[in-house]
């Protein structure tokens, strides 16, 4: 059967350990290496990657290219006007044709149901890069980077998320639902995170708390996360951003949270918009290691995938 990694239930619990742990163990191998210098093991030798943007990136971009030099193989980067995705041709066909040129595609969409079909038609795996609906890729660089700075697994740990119920709120969602750590959601009415998200992870019987207090969510909190207001192609901006202003994460927020607590953000970020630079430059905040992550945690998504891991 091919593994598609379409969201992080995909894996189950044992996937996501085994991903995890894989990135850890490839991350401290590189210790001191060029940047495109290929693992020792170069486990992809000969295996191409399509790497689909529907939307422009920086992490997801760079990232994947990278990482499958690094594993031994490489990629190749499609935008729309590089090709007939959902436009001349439809996203089954092109699923179809892909398989016979490529082992693997990763798709950065807006529609979580474009990335679906792909996997549906699709004979290779399918990874998704991001879509309006979730972001795994991004939420297993996340927890990687929490492990490194707690110096334990997430297991047990309480996360604070402030701001807008987005993709990257529900795959932390469900990654709490999954490995077993708690999640308290701070978010301004009528911005809530999708119910179906929320109704599944509590279903697998995760620690999901769904607030309106910040001070409340934060506290005791190991790790204090928040994405961006307005995303790319959103609209009622100025009503958004006032509506999300008492979620701004602030020194003072953060001093409720646990006193050796991470703070994440995703990025790119609008600085003092969301989060003060007081908290995106402090001892505190993991952005920089959690946006190298992306590399690493994306390497042992790619071997889970082709069947290298687990």
């Amino acid at each position: 059967m091919t593994r598609h990694f379409l969201d992080l239930a995909t894996a189950g619990r044992e996937g996501l350990r085994a991903i995890l742990d894989e990135a850890h163990r490839r991350k401290a191998a590189r210790v001191g290496k060029p940047k495109g210098l290929p693992d020792l093991d170069a486990p992809l030798h000969g295996h191409v990657l399509a790497a689909i943007f529907e939307k422009p990136s920086t992490r997801t971009r760079v990232s994947f290219d990278i990482g499958m030099r690094q594993l031994g193989g490489s990629a190749m980067v499609l935008s729309p006007n590089d090709m007939q995705l959902g436009r001349g041709e439809t996203i089954a066909d092109t699923a179809r044709v892909l398989s016979r040129y490529v082992d693997a595609i990763m798709l950065r969409c807006s529609a979580h149901a474009t990335v679906e079909e792909l996997a549906r038609y699709a004979a290779v795996p399918v990874i998704n890069g991001l879509t309006d609906l979730s972001h795994p890729c991004q939420i297993m660089a996340d927890i990687m980077t929490v492990e490194e700075r707690l110096g334990r697994p997430v297991e047990g740990t309480r996360w604070a998320w402030l701001g807008d119920g987005n993709n990257v709120l529900h795959s932390i969602i469900e990654a709490g639902s999954l490995l077993g750590f708690e999640v308290r959601a701070a978010t301004p009415q009528n911005y809530e995170p999708d119910a179906g998200i929320v109704a599944c992870a509590q279903a697998r019987g995760g620690h999901l708390d769904m607030l309106r207090d910040a001070k409340a969510a934060v506290e005791g909190a190991d790790v204090v996360v928040t994405d961006t207001w307005v995303s790319m192609g959103q609209d009622g901006g100025a009503e958004k951003i006032k509506a999300m202003m008492p979620y701004q994460v602030t020194p003072e927020l953060m001093a409720r949270a646990a006193p050796e607590a991470v703070f994440l953000h995703c990025l790119p970020a609008h600085r003092n918009e969301e989060v003060l630079d007081a908290v995106m430059d402090s001892p505190q905040s993991a952005v920089w290691d959690e946006a190298e992550n992306r590399l690493h945690a994306q390497k042992a998504i790619l071997l889970w995938c082709l069947g290298k891991l687990g």
